[in-house]
């Protein structure tokens, strides 16, 4: 049997995989969330309580700022790790099955594919031009 001979239909059983599925959180936003309530105890301190009338209540501020707006983003990261580490024991376990892509048969036939492949096509049929993926601007582009 040559290389150039078709071989014949096989049916290979799918590949399963055990997945863990989870909710974790995003670091960013809470680093930058802890950054803002930083400032914002900074300003409390600095315009609210009452204060030396020898500093001027903007260098006052100024002063504050940086200790608390680093307190506060060490505060977000510390809520994000907790929510992370609650994220993983509310962990779900989950299996997956890979769909096998549809192999050409010979020339001149048209391919089959597996109905639940493409949503919304008959079997045996082409689908149609992919929609174009737009940016949350509406313009053409990645997705973000």
């Amino acid at each position: 049997m040559s290389s150039d001979q078709p071989t014949p239909e096989r049916h290979e059983i799918p590949e399963r995989r055990e997945i863990t599925v989870r909710r974790a959180p995003k670091y960013v936003p809470f680093l930058i969330l802890g950054g803002l309530v930083g400032f914002a105890a900074a300003a409390v301190i600095a315009y609210a309580l009452p204060g030396d009338a020898s500093y001027d209540r903007g260098s006052v501020y100024g002063f504050f700022m940086v200790p608390c707006a680093a307190a506060g983003v060490i505060l977000g990261a510390i809520a994000a790790l907790v929510l992370d580490r609650t994220s993983v024991r509310r962990a779900r376990r989950g299996v997956v099955e890979a769909v096998p892509e549809p192999e050409l048969s010979a020339p001149g036939t048209a391919p089959t594919t597996h109905p639940a492949a493409e949503p919304g096509t008959a079997p045996g049929t082409e689908p149609g031009p992919a929609p174009e993926r737009t940016t949350n601007d509406g313009e053409p582009g990645q997705r973000s």
